[in-house]
């Protein structure tokens, strides 16, 4: 039996249809999802809670968490060498650790410049994992040392570096074997993968684990490299290295954690470490 209705009904659902059609294309359907089922979605409803910098959770606390920096004070760290941080280089701002650029210390009455310098943990750290923030200036250069000991550095102190860097205009991104002193990098020895460092001015996430003979090095979220110490390719990348010469270079130690002071501006904040 012919139903004149729905005949009538066909173009006018597919003239309904072909407009709801283009208008969410026009929105990117956006406006026009609809939820098949009982099905859930993996959008989340609500924005989660970050933490306050500079602060541990009691699921941290419980897991062997402690601040390096709470964010108002040096407690914990003095200057490479020194009794004390060289303030005039390192200032505590908006609750993150300043280097200040070299060039915008003031001078000293004499007319020299003040005296600056990395700074370093007050304890040493031999199994761990560090967790911090960090951003740079333009064209800034900085790093994270540790597995340092005061005893075999001289001017600098001697360790193993996690770099930071703005990639896009420091020189130094370009020097070294292929990318292996860019952001996150082991510096001069191991290039990251999958590098998602963000642009100048913005914060990011840094990891370094460090237990018995291996070590990582993370990225906001993800890992950029790993590697083992005493390996054949470990001892292949030291030879290859500016770090070959140096009797000990390689060796595991119980060392300090050390902010680079480069000259150059750049922030830290939420540094914080657990022993392993």
């Amino acid at each position: 039996m012919n139903y004149p209705h729905k005949l009538a009904f066909r173009p006018f659902g597919a003239m309904f249809f072909s407009m709801l059609l283009s208008v969410c294309l026009a929105l990117g359907f956006s406006a026009c999802e609809v939820e098949e089922g009982n099905a859930e979605s993996t959008t989340p409803t609500a924005s989660v809670a970050e933490t306050p910098p500079n602060t541990l959770t009691d699921a941290e606390r419980a897991e062997g968490w402690v601040l390096l920096f709470d964010g108002e004070s040096f407690d914990g760290w003095r200057g490479y060498r020194k009794d004390a941080v060289p303030t005039d280089h390192w200032k505590i701002e908006d609750g993150s650790i300043h280097k200040i650029a070299s060039g915008d210390v003031p001078l000293m009455a004499d007319g020299q410049p003040q005296q600056g310098g990395d700074i370093i943990t007050l304890k040493k750290y031999e199994n761990f994992e560090l967790s911090f923030e960090w951003k740079v200036a333009q064209a800034a250069n900085s790093g994270i040392k540790y597995n340092v000991i005061e005893e075999m550095s001289d001017q600098n102190p001697l360790g193993f570096e996690y770099q930071v860097l703005d990639d896009e205009n420091h020189p130094d991104a370009k020097m070294g074997n292929g990318t292996n002193r860019t952001a996150s990098g082991l510096y001069d020895l191991i290039s990251p993968k999958n590098n998602m460092v963000k642009p100048v001015g913005q914060w990011n996430h840094g990891r370094i684990i460090f237990n018995e003979m291996h070590g990582e090095h993370w990225l906001n979220g993800q890992k950029v490299l790993e590697y083992d110490l005493n390996t054949p390719r470990m001892d292949s990348l030291l030879a290859a290295s500016k770090y070959a010469p140096i009797e000990g270079f390689g060796d595991k130690k119980v060392g300090h954690v050390v902010l680079q002071d480069h000259n150059d501006d750049v922030w830290y904040r939420n540094i914080k470490i657990r022993e392993l």
